[in-house]
């Protein structure tokens, strides 16, 4: 059986969690989601206990993986409704800077012209200083997706290190070409 699957999801204090049918909707402080499982996977809400349990009705390799999975977004659900994600971004080059124009990020990066970037409804996009990007929302997934597009616009290179990198990621820098 699935380590992570047979785990049972506890409901965290302020949150409510409704099933019709196979739409699971998580609803808490932060907002709310919806997720439709496969039909293979059965979840069921103990309202007493207040967890959730996930389980499968074969053996298959395929319907194994959908298990953890099923139990991993639930959880990912509980904790973004009730604390929410963030991903923190650095611009880091010489002339490298952002701003937000109402619901546009633009990125001035070293190309010819401004990047503007669209930010998806439920996200919430602050810039605390031109050379720092912080995303935040209650899906963890269109958090990352969207903090990973804004990445690549200017991904680190590995010379001098300019770019736009997650706080914290470490950038080897090469040794450029040295003079004999």
């Amino acid at each position: 059986m699935s380590r992570i699957g047979k785990k049972p999801v506890s409901i965290a204090d302020g949150v409510k969690i409704a099933m019709q049918g196979r739409v699971i909707t998580v609803e808490g402080p932060r907002g709310k989601l919806q997720y439709e499982h496969r039909p293979e996977i059965t979840v069921a809400v103990d309202e007493q206990s207040k967890q959730v349990s996930v389980t499968r009705a074969s053996e298959n390799r395929e319907v194994r993986a959908y298990h953890g999975l099923t139990r991993a977004l639930i959880n990912n659900m509980i904790i973004g409704v009730k604390d929410g994600y963030e991903k923190r971004l650095e611009i880091i080059g010489v002339g490298y800077v952002g701003s937000l124009q109402g619901d546009t990020l633009s990125l001035r990066v070293g190309y010819a012209n401004e990047i503007k970037k669209k930010v998806p409804k439920g996200l919430e996009v602050t810039l605390p200083d031109q050379t720092h990007v912080v995303v935040k929302g209650c899906d963890k997934q269109m958090v990352g997706q969207f903090a990973a597009e804004v990445r690549s616009c200017r991904k680190p290179e590995p010379y001098k290190g300019k770019g736009i990198r997650y706080q914290g990621e470490h950038v080897k820098i090469k040794p450029g070409k040295s003079a004999t």
